[in-house]
């Protein structure tokens, strides 16, 4: 590492100690229960400028904003749009607690910006991209690859003051799975990199017996949460697949899985994101938002 890129980074720390007195507020306020945020590129025809007064209407907290190719803002070009994009929403009093990024590297020739210029809001988690584990049998070649990506980000999101959630999810035979995800960060200070957990995709990589083991497992570094409900469809084929439905209507026990949280006082970012296709979009994003708020409110107000 060359004196001038340890000189970006030292900036980027001493920014972030700076913000963290003064406007790390600003991106997330602090709470007792989660922020329900909307994940951004759910409605990707929106632009960053526009989307905060509809976020405000629905009722969400804050954003998950796409910080993505094909997102509200491309992160070639985060040096022009990303602090608007972000006090668009600080500025109409919605919180920013995290970015989705496609960041798998710190050899990324956007990482530094991205994440330094995340850092002056005070933006305090961030997502990165994922990594295939396509199940060969080089499989714990692709395991130390993906560590040594991982612990790169994570020292380069400690340096700016962003906490890493890395995003459990299964695709037919590729993916990343809770216990891929364990061995690869257990090694890592737990301080700056833990879960964005996925229990949709948990449960469906659980099987039979759920979630639960895969949770208690995550829990202690569980930094963000996506809200994704999946049930089993049948193909004409006989092929069974699990597809992607509204919250309450699949698989998951989430009267459980919030109590989990709940009792694990956890207060991080709750994402929404809208994956499946319905037909009106609008409806649906309040609809699911309403189903999380009332799980929340459930689930937290027991144990207070």
């Amino acid at each position: 590492m060359d004196l001038t890129r340890r000189q970006l980074l030292a900036g980027f720390a001493g920014a972030a100690a700076v913000r963290g007195q003064s406007r790390v507020g600003n991106a997330m306020r602090r709470r007792l229960t989660p922020a329900v945020c909307l994940y951004s590129r759910a409605l990707i025809d929106i632009g960053y400028l526009d989307l905060p007064l509809i976020l405000q209407s629905l009722g969400f907290d804050g954003v998950d904003l796409s910080v993505q190719r094909g997102g509200q803002v491309d992160p070639s070009k985060a040096g022009n749009f990303l602090m608007p994009a972000l006090e668009a929403f600080t500025g109409a009093g919605l919180d920013a607690p995290m970015l989705t990024t496609d960041l798998t590297s710190v050899q990324d020739k956007d990482a530094e910006n991205v994440l330094g210029l995340a850092s002056y809001i005070g933006v305090p988690f961030f997502r990165p991209g994922h990594w295939k584990f396509t199940g060969s049998v080089a499989v714990e070649m692709e395991l130390a690859m993906v560590q040594r990506d991982v612990a790169g980000l994570a020292a380069l999101g400690r340096a700016t003051g962003l906490v890493m959630g890395i995003h459990n999810y299964l695709d037919g035979a590729e993916g990343a799975a809770i216990k891929d995800i364990s061995r690869v960060i257990r090694p890592i200070d737990a301080q700056w990199v833990g879960y964005d957990f996925d229990v949709g995709w948990a449960k469906i990589e659980g099987g039979q017996s759920g979630f639960d083991a895969l949770l208690a497992l995550a829990l202690p570094r569980i930094k963000m949460v996506t809200v994704r409900d999946l049930k089993w469809e049948n193909s004409s084929d006989g092929v069974r697949t699990a597809t992607q439905c509204p919250p309450g209507e699949g698989v998951v026990d989430w009267a459980k899985f919030f109590s989990a949280l709940a009792k694990a006082r956890f207060a991080g970012p709750v994402t929404l994101p809208v994956d499946y296709q319905p037909k009106d979009r609008l409806t649906a994003i309040k609809r699911d938002l309403g189903f999380v708020r009332k799980q929340i409110a459930a689930a937290y107000g027991a144990v207070q």
